[in-house]
């Protein structure tokens, strides 16, 4: 158990340093980089880009490269990224936003692959169950991974902080924050000032340093697969049918249906990192504070989807979804009237919070969803999963910088309402096709979701 449990730990604390510097650098685009909304920009490329991975490269590269150094050589397509921050421009930002989102798909795919083989290994030394011990396995990995939100989001406020912009908002730059924000490139003179560079490149110092070190960590401590397990695993689906299956799988009305909530997870994702951080909170406290609201989000996200992930088999599924859409409705009418004032700071904390329970429904049960209605069809399924919430990401972010805070947040309203309907429509039709069946049993997948909300 050992060397399989230092493996686990290897990958586990490897992402963990990785996704430390990329959680805080997407928290911050739409504040640090906000002339001519290059920092949203970059996020949607970036959000295309993987879309275009998940759907093409993952198999051909672990068959190249195997497991180990997939994972090396994507980690790099993140410091890539990191790098590009520096000297941020359309020619830097651009090409890096699309190199970090092509090597995204391998580097998760990759990390599934070797967990599940490794797991599948030591059961069939130690004649354990192989399902057990690949669940154990993920649940380690999650429980170190989920906390990168937390450390990214700290170190990037700690940092911040230091800046000596900061200021008190003037009640006229405060009229610019807010649902009816002004469409400017710096929302105002005091809270969205643009910190030293100094700081800047120290906290983009420490970022690119905890990239570097996951992929040393990597390099140097994990083992290599047994190459014929790899292969085994690897040809089990040529690339062109895993291709195809994702396409023909849209013939099945209950993911036709899917869609619109599959692709809402991006668009609620992509309002609160990247119009709430910076319309809201940079604006009306400075960008210091951002950190420090993405982590009370992710916190309460973490513990949530543990929570959920447990007591859906006793609540059911539509309770939790039913509870998830009053909260972001209550959410997004907040967002539509309150007007942002640095005196109600509990406000701007209470809303991510809220957000963060009711986007642990929106990733566990949408995910353990996909793998009760489609158990015979997982890998088509999943890979359907992954295009559509990339698809609400890209929409999000293309339109950012478009468009004010309140249209957007009434498109997520809108999107939220037709999701509700067509998610009615396939417990409908589950319950039609299926009478006698359970509403939920659901204990899959409970923390499986971050693999691409944090991507």
């Amino acid at each position: 158990m050992e060397r399989n449990l230092k493996n686990v730990l290897v990958i586990s604390f490897g992402f963990l340093l990785l996704f430390t510097a990329y959680s805080g650098l997407q928290s911050l685009q739409s504040s640090l980089n906000a002339e001519e909304g290059l920092g949203v920009a970059s996020l949607s490329v970036l959000y295309a880009a993987l879309t275009l991975s998940s759907m093409f490269l993952p198999p051909i590269i672990i068959k190249k490269l195997g497991c180990k150094w997939t994972i090396a050589v994507s980690m790099c397509c993140y410091v890539a990224y990191s790098l590009g921050n520096f000297y941020a421009s359309w020619y830097t930002l651009i090409p890096t936003s699309m190199i970090l989102g092509l090597g995204g798909a391998p580097l998760w795919s990759a990390k599934c692959t070797y967990l599940t083989i490794a797991g599948t290994l030591y059961a069939e030394k130690a004649g354990k169950s192989a399902k057990d011990i690949i669940n154990q396995y993920f649940g380690i990995f999650f429980l170190v991974f989920q906390t990168s939100g937390v450390w990214g989001n700290l170190i990037s406020s700690l940092i911040l902080s230091q800046s000596s912009n900061q200021g008190e908002i003037s009640e006229e730059d405060l009229e610019c924050c807010g649902a009816y924000d002004c469409l400017t490139d710096t929302t105002n003179s005091t809270g969205s000032e643009r910190p030293s560079d100094s700081l800047i490149y120290t906290l983009l110092g420490v970022y690119t340093g905890d990239g570097v070190l996951a992929v040393l960590l990597v390099i140097i401590f994990l083992d290599q697969i047994k190459s014929d397990q790899a292969e085994t695993e690897k040809e089990k689906t040529p690339f062109w049918s895993t291709f195809l299956a994702t396409l023909r799988h849209l013939k099945d009305k209950r993911q036709c249906l899917l869609i619109p909530l599959t692709m809402y997870s991006g668009f609620e994702q992509a309002f609160l990192s990247g119009d709430f951080s910076k319309s809201f909170v940079t604006c009306a406290l400075g960008i210091q504070y951002v950190g420090y609201m993405m982590i009370c989000f992710a916190g309460i996200n973490s513990l949530c989807s543990l929570l959920f992930g447990r007591i859906s088999q006793f609540t059911g599924r539509k309770l939790l979804f039913a509870l998830a859409a009053v909260l972001n409705t209550s959410c997004l009418i907040t967002v539509l009237l309150w007007k942002p004032d640095p005196k109600q700071l509990a406000v701007f904390f209470v809303i991510p919070g809220l957000w963060g329970v009711s986007d642990a429904v929106w990733q566990t049960q949408t995910n353990a969803l996909y793998g009760i209605l489609f158990e015979k069809n997982k890998e088509a399924a999943f890979a359907n999963y992954r295009l559509w919430e990339s698809v609400g990401f890209v929409i999000a972010f293309a339109y950012s910088t478009k468009l004010q805070v309140y249209i957007k947040a009434s498109i997520v309203l809108s999107v939220l309402a037709l999701s509700m309907l067509t998610y009615g429509a396939v417990e409908y039709l589950e319950a039609k096709s299926s009478p006698g069946t359970p509403a939920a049993t659901k204990k899959e997948n409970g923390g499986a979701h971050s693999q691409e909300t944090h991507m």
